[in-house]
């Protein structure tokens, strides 16, 4: 694992990726601070679906309420 600043993260992206391709992780920081790691996805993983996405965030807000207020009327009345 190695350690590189965020603007030559942007910049050499695409020797990074191959980089991470070949199994390294990288650390990305922004002045001088740990903020991402890039890393090389697991054996096997996969991509979620954005339709199966969607669904479970739909199901999710399901029965969420603004306490009997609506939507529209909020933005009729404006901001207090």
């Amino acid at each position: 694992m190695f350690k590189v600043g965020a603007y030559e993260a942007k910049t050499h992206l695409p020797r990074l990726l191959e980089q991470v391709e070949a199994g390294e992780s990288v650390v990305i920081t922004r002045h001088g601070k740990d903020v991402a790691i890039l890393s090389p996805v697991p054996p096997g993983a996969t991509r979620p679906n954005a339709a199966g996405a969607i669904a479970k965030w739909r199901k999710t807000r399901k029965g969420v309420t603004l306490g009997g207020l609506k939507i529209k009327d909020l933005i009729q009345r404006g901001s207090p």
